[in-house]
């Protein structure tokens, strides 16, 4: 048992039954491990984030979701695990912003203005495993 000062205000266990989001998109376990998800059903008043580990794998197994928008704005990070050279991202994401086709093989933060449509968000390839994280200014995804 681990026990915290401020055990109100951490989170060691993932929420359980996230639902899938209107707008599609599913992380297969056989390429992702969804480490942590928060928001104000975990932590009354907390914002929505997820940490989530990608790695190598068949990556057509996860499918994308769809171009959606939020009324929030939302962070999209990818980091890379490359000890030697963390910024390498040791994989290629295609992210669409505003109908624009962005494609990173560098670690990357990419901030999500309210109301701005993106996605679909494509592991295009992976060589080791990536880091990822999203965070956005409400208390929950949906």
């Amino acid at each position: 048992m681990v026990k915290f000062k401020h055990g109100k205000y951490i989170v060691t266990e993932g929420k359980r039954n996230i639902p899938e989001p209107p707008w599609g998109g599913f992380l297969s376990p056989e390429t992702t491990t969804h480490m942590m998800y928060l928001d104000s059903e975990v932590i009354k008043g907390a914002f929505y984030i997820e940490c989530v580990w990608f790695w190598p794998a068949d990556t057509a197994k996860n499918r994308s979701p769809e171009p959606h928008k939020h009324d929030y704005s939302e962070v999209l990070a990818f980091f890379g695990t490359n000890r030697d050279n963390p910024k390498e991202l040791g994989a290629e994401i295609e992210l669409w912003i505003d109908g624009e086709q962005n494609i990173m093989n560098r670690s990357f933060i990419a901030f999500i203005p309210a109301g701005t449509v993106h996605c679909p968000l494509n592991i295009l390839k992976i060589d080791r495993p990536v880091f990822h994280f999203a965070a956005g200014q409400s208390t929950s995804y949906f």
